[in-house]
């Protein structure tokens, strides 16, 4: 018998991911392009993408594919490394995510004052990290928050796992090689 914690959980979570299926696009898509919108510029990857929804090669190459068919999503190949595809989202695709409803998530937590969001962030942080550990998943997270992370003076800032220079809109991001500081 499971308790009402995880049932109630169970609920929330099958809530939003059913939110998505709106503007011709089904849930994954719609977390196809949200990861996109928030990756860095070495996560946006199908690997990166792989990793962060957790799904199969073949899955999210249909993905990519359904949202480079609706003029969402651009592939192409790595200027210094051929072995690499970079993915990005298209004006068309951010418009969409820039016109989309906040959805069931933020709904849910707009019921939240202040105090409870600062409170709930750490543990739901730690379900996650934990869960995607135990599974031998990456957890990602914001480069700045990362054991890698160099900051520097006026946005000049300095991945040192993958020796390159960061601006502040790459140390807001979120990248699939963060490693917590």
């Amino acid at each position: 018998m499971t308790d009402r914690l995880t049932e109630m959980m169970t609920r929330a979570a099958r809530l939003i991911a059913g939110e998505g299926h709106s503007d011709g696009l089904k849930p994954v898509q719609w977390q196809a392009l949200r990861y996109l919108a928030a990756a860095n510029r070495f996560s946006r990857t199908p690997g990166g993408l792989t990793a962060w929804l957790g799904q199969t090669k073949g899955t999210v190459s249909q993905t990519i594919a359904a949202l480079e068919r609706k003029g969402l999503v651009t592939r192409a190949d790595d200027a210094e490394d051929r072995r690499l595809v970079r993915l990005a989202l298209t004006a068309r695709g951010r418009a969409l995510l820039d016109a989309a409803p906040s959805g069931v998530a933020a709904a849910m937590l707009d019921g939240l004052s202040a105090q409870e969001r600062r409170a709930l962030e750490p543990l739901v942080r730690r379900m996650l990290t934990g869960h995607l550990a135990r599974r031998g998943q990456r957890a990602f997270g914001q480069c700045r928050d990362c054991r890698h992370f160099r900051p520097g003076q006026g946005g000049a800032h300095r991945c040192a796992l993958l020796d390159v220079p960061l601006d502040d809109g790459d140390a807001e991001a979120i990248c699939m090689e963060q490693e917590a500081a």
